[in-house]
């Protein structure tokens, strides 16, 4: 990866309308981005793929999409409240604030295994400097829950937090998944949905940003059974990397140390993958006892105990927990499509998709644009293609070598033209993206060799 750089993919991402800067005519706002029209169709491509993959294809999956906005309550239980932290330090001038372990990291300090003093010790030892050259000072321990007020009066009564993590709402809804469905152990609870933190240094475009979406599941277990299904979810979130076309090659597993994880694991294993700014998680899997549940029947005052059918005393079962980082995704997938080559001669830059994730399938072109015959023709061929794959895109716009260039771009596999040819044999040339290679037929086989 280290040829392609992550400002050429910020680059194409913007020219070609997948990702934009937040708030852009207005300068921005760090750490949020917004979906173009072909970014969105990947994103959402991405989520359904992702969706069948582990829930629609399962028999023992419960999919759920729970509130944003949660009972304050529920992190007290779950320990954000306590726990959620970054360690920040001050830029004594500008009063700026910066993640003490980044800055550290990026003067070559290895920060696992450090507390907060001891990293205030190192950057003393250092003596680093703020981006401003600026002495740095007063480092504390930060939440990033963000915080926000509902109804008409402001005040301790009224706050709430955007959730930092999704997990939460399926645990609350633990029981409601019992009481509805009565689930033989094991099950899963899944679910799609936007988690916000307030990150005081958002970077690497869309990998690190205060909004963002979370793909991830509970699995509720037995307790004897961890370590059996911590190694099968392993197994499947390979399998899950492989139906995104990401080799395995870029994929590392990374075993996180007992003095490095969350407060409710007991094993957490980090899935990194090859970005062009490093190798960097894209996933993640722990497991968290149960803590959970027990932390909100402790809390919550409710049973949230499960009670096996073939008998036996009632129990909180334990959690595996895989998460997946919807935009990490998306980055992955676009640095690892991103492709350079030469035709005849020229530089070409195109985006070698696997077909299932190519935001638009087909495109389709007439030769001349000013031929009412040929615009006719490519027209119906169009709606057929469209009935067929929906992601069809219409273009007629500049020459033929400078739409190809288009389409390569943005990753669609295949390019049909209608010529004058077509209006004499019914036949159109198709267009291989990633082989530049064309071939002529009829157009009755078209659907049957684009599917192939």
């Amino acid at each position: 990866m280290a040829e392609i750089s992550l400002e050429e993919i910020v680059s194409l991402a913007k020219r070609r309308g997948f990702i934009y800067q937040g708030s852009e005519i207005y300068g921005g706002l760090a750490g949020t981005w917004d979906y173009g029209p072909l970014g969105i169709q990947l994103k959402r491509t991405i989520e359904n793929l992702w969706w069948k993959h582990f829930v629609e294809d399962r028999d023992d999956m419960y999919g759920v999409d729970t509130a944003i906005l949660m009972n304050p309550k529920v992190w007290e239980a779950s320990g954000h409240i306590q726990s959620f932290t970054d360690p920040l330090v001050e830029d004594i001038k500008t009063k700026k604030r910066y993640r003490l372990d980044h800055l550290l990291e990026e003067n070559g300090v290895d920060i696992r295994n450090l507390n907060l003093g001891q990293m205030i010790h190192k950057l003393k030892e250092l003596k680093l400097t703020s981006p401003e050259g600026n002495e740095l000072g007063n480092a504390a321990m930060f939440n990033l829950l963000f915080k926000t007020n509902i109804g008409a009066v402001e005040g301790e009564a009224s706050k709430v937090y955007l959730r930092g993590e999704t997990a939460q709402g399926m645990f609350v809804n633990f029981k409601n998944i019992l009481d509805s469905f009565y689930p033989n152990l094991p099950f899963g609870i899944a679910q799609i949905g936007r988690a916000f933190r307030n990150e005081i240094s958002p970077r690497d475009f869309v990998f690190r940003t205060r909004e963002f979406g979370i793909m991830e599941l509970e699995y509720f277990i037995r307790p004897e059974t961890w370590e059996a299904e911590f190694q099968k979810w392993i197994d499947a979130t390979y399998a899950w990397f492989e139906a995104l076309g990401l080799p395995k090659s870029k994929i590392h597993e990374k075993e996180v140390p007992k003095e490095e994880r969350a407060h409710y694991s007991k094993r957490t294993l980090d899935f990194e993958f090859e970005y062009p700014f490093g190798i960097k998680e894209i996933a993640g899997l722990a497991y968290r006892t149960d803590f959970d549940l027990a932390q909100h029947e402790l809390f919550s005052g409710k049973n949230l105990k499960y009670t096996p059918k073939e008998g036996g005393e009632p129990f909180i079962p334990h959690v595996i927990e895989p998460t997946y980082g919807l935009e990490r995704h998306i980055l992955a997938v676009l640095a690892n499509a991103y492709t350079v080559d030469e035709v005849n001669g020229e530089k070409r830059i195109y985006l070698k998709l696997p077909a299932q994730l190519a935001p638009i399938k087909v495109a389709v072109f007439p030769l001349l644009k000013n031929k009412p015959e040929l615009t006719e023709r490519a027209r119906e061929v169009y709606r057929g293609l469209v009935k067929e794959f929906g992601a069809v895109t219409w273009d007629d716009n500049g020459n033929i070598g400078k739409r190809y260039r288009r389409q390569d771009e943005i990753g669609t596999p295949h390019c049909v033209t209608i010529d004058f040819q077509t209006l004499e044999d019914n036949t159109v040339t198709i267009r291989d993206r990633d082989t530049t290679t064309q071939e002529r037929i009829n157009v009755e086989e078209l659907t049957n060799k684009l599917r192939g």
